[in-house]
């Protein structure tokens, strides 16, 4: 029987023809997924520009965050009103007046300005609707839960099942203006610090901290441990936030979805389910309103 001829030695990945084109498919497809911007031959900077030792704008943080995009004139134009921290603006034109006070909102604030072309800003923004502009928001850093317990009589806001970074937003805006040392979300399952979320908040996401708890239930419980009082905002409650007198000491304020309300594990981990009571004929309150409501209630027993 006649022996077979081999075809020789596997060759290396490198040496076969498909191998640069897999490589660079990756490469795009891990530009599109990380955010990171590539300036094509169409685009230039303008003004200032990121320093070239800093790290990538698409680079991943330690809590695995990524930059996200703000697109289109009036959602741009309102972030930078609101002071969502930036990192670049990319820009087609400077024709609408939106766009123009876009560019002096982020000069003003020292945001490099990118005048890029529109196949580049499709590419960025993975061919969502842009309107010849795009801000690059940072990612943000979160804090630990066990940090928010300053002082001799902290004040923490725990949120279970808020889903819409909008609600989160007004939540931390009314823990700022209430007092509170900050707030906590869950990590998965549950809205993040986000561009909606920096734009709700009007700005007080810069002085008011917020961390992720890994597991919510399991963080409630260290708090009690802590020494601090656990109270659940729910419709069932058998007792009234004003009357909360307990709150005048160390006190976390957990509120949840509007839809579900408290998750049952951390309802039952609370020491007391407490409500606010609603005369009229709304069944329930808006989250972000309803912990509005409760923290006033909280400050006026803390005071």
């Amino acid at each position: 029987m006649a022996k077979r001829k081999g075809k020789g030695p596997t060759p290396k990945a490198e040496d076969r023809h498909w191998h640069a084109k897999r490589q660079k498919a990756r490469a795009v497809k891990n530009a599109k997924r990380t955010g990171t911007p590539t300036l094509g031959p169409g685009a230039r900077a303008k003004g200032a520009a990121p320093s070239a030792g800093s790290r990538p704008a698409g680079a991943r943080r330690a809590n695995g965050e990524v930059p996200e995009l703000v697109t289109g004139r009036n959602p741009v134009v309102e972030a930078l009103r609101a002071g969502v921290p930036g990192t670049a603006l990319y820009v087609m034109s400077s024709t609408d007046e939106r766009v123009r006070e876009s560019i002096q909102l982020a000069a003003d604030r020292r945001i490099p300005l990118l005048e890029t072309g529109k196949n580049e800003l499709d590419r960025l923004t993975d061919g969502a609707v842009h309107q010849g502009i795009a801000l690059q928001v940072k990612p943000y850093r979160y804090a630990h839960p066990d940090d928010l317990l300053t002082g001799s009589s902290p004040l923490v806001v725990a949120v279970d099942g808020i889903t819409d970074p909008r609600n989160l937003g007004a939540i931390v805006r009314s823990a700022a203006a209430f007092g509170a040392s900050g707030v906590v979300v869950p990590e998965r399952r549950a809205a993040g610090v986000t561009a909606g979320a920096w734009k709700s908040s009007a700005g007080t996401l810069a002085t008011c901290p917020v961390a992720q708890a890994t597991n919510l239930t399991r963080q409630l419980k260290a708090y009690q441990k802590a020494g601090c009082f656990v109270a659940g905002l729910d419709a069932a409650g058998g007792v009234t936030v004003a009357d909360l007198e307990i709150a005048s000491g160390p006190f976390v304020l957990v509120v949840g979805s509007e839809g579900k309300g408290l998750s049952r594990l951390v309802a039952e981990t609370c020491d007391m389910l407490v409500t606010i009571p609603m005369p009229g004929k709304a069944e329930s309150l808006n989250a972000g309103v309803a912990a509005g409501i409760a923290l006033y209630e909280v400050s006026r027993l803390r005071a």
